[in-house]
């Protein structure tokens, strides 16, 4: 038996496997082609190169005011109503919480003794500094420490992630990466250059932002940072969308017949067994 001919099948496999494998790690591999060169500053997104999220409307803020006037900051300290049992008096309440803010559509806030503030397309500090504009004639002896959060700066992610959900943090920034790494990354089924983020900005106009993960210049995407409520969705590629069309029975089924005819092929190929 030519030599060639008989293990014809098990190079042929053995080809097929490398040139599969090769083409996953360019499918899966993040960052391809990175150099070390640094980035220069004018090409980030705002000139100190740190990203600093905007306050949209129905965002949810959460504002402090200290100074050694503890008198006139309570005034701007909205604490929640603590509600008392009447019916077991020796029962202990909890500590007073503050008050949230929520920016309603017209991008506001309703901020005691001052009324509506605009607040939407702010960052927290230009946010902070535009109080301790307003408050610096209220206090005498010092100027007050204003404090602002974002208290539901969440995104939403689904598809082919290990761990689909709603996600917060707590700093007010989050990568698209950040993200994905808190769902668990992706599954092998997902496809890595055409992740969707949905956006919508200040003035309630939703775009999509499409993401290739293997391309190294993804950091200058404006879907890199994830803003507030954005939806990221990782869509499935064709090996998943094949296997979509059949159930678990035949899906197994399929896999183990393949299985089966390789483990076939290779013994009579080994063993030069003729048919």
């Amino acid at each position: 038996m030519d030599f060639k001919k008989a293990n014809f099948p098990l190079i042929l496999f053995l080809s097929i496997l490398f040139m599969s494998s090769c083409a996953n790690v360019k499918d899966i591999a993040y960052f391809q082609k990175v150099d070390n060169k640094v980035v220069p500053l004018k090409n980030q997104r705002n000139s100190s190169g740190l990203y600093d999220a905007h306050i949209k409307a129905k965002d949810i803020l959460s504002i402090t005011v200290v100074s050694t006037e503890p008198e006139t900051s309570k005034i701007y300290n909205l604490v929640v109503p603590q509600i008392s049992d009447d019916a077991n008096q020796n029962s202990l309440l909890s500590q007073p919480t503050l008050q949230s803010y929520l920016v309603d559509n017209d991008g506001n806030i309703d901020f005691p003794v001052f009324g509506k503030i605009k607040v939407a397309g702010l960052t927290r500090k230009e946010v902070e500094l535009l109080l301790l504009e307003k408050l610096s004639t209220a206090f005498s002896k010092e100027i007050p420490i204003v404090t602002i959060r974002i208290v539901n700066y969440s995104v939403n992610i689904l598809g082919e992630v290990q761990r689909p959900g709603k996600f917060t943090t707590t700093n007010d920034r989050l990568t698209i990466f950040e993200a994905l790494a808190l769902a668990g990354d992706l599954t092998i089924y997902g496809r890595r250059d055409n992740v969707k983020v949905l956006r919508e900005n200040a003035t309630g106009y939703k775009e999509y932002i499409t993401l290739n993960l293997n391309d190294k210049n993804i950091i200058y995407s404006p879907g890199y940072y994830l803003e507030q409520n954005d939806v990221v969705y990782v869509e499935p590629n064709k090996s998943r969308s094949r296997s979509s069309n059949y159930g678990a029975a035949e899906t197994f089924g399929i896999s183990s017949l393949s299985v089966l005819l390789t483990l076939t092929s290779l013994i009579f190929t080994v063993f030069k067994i003729k048919i």
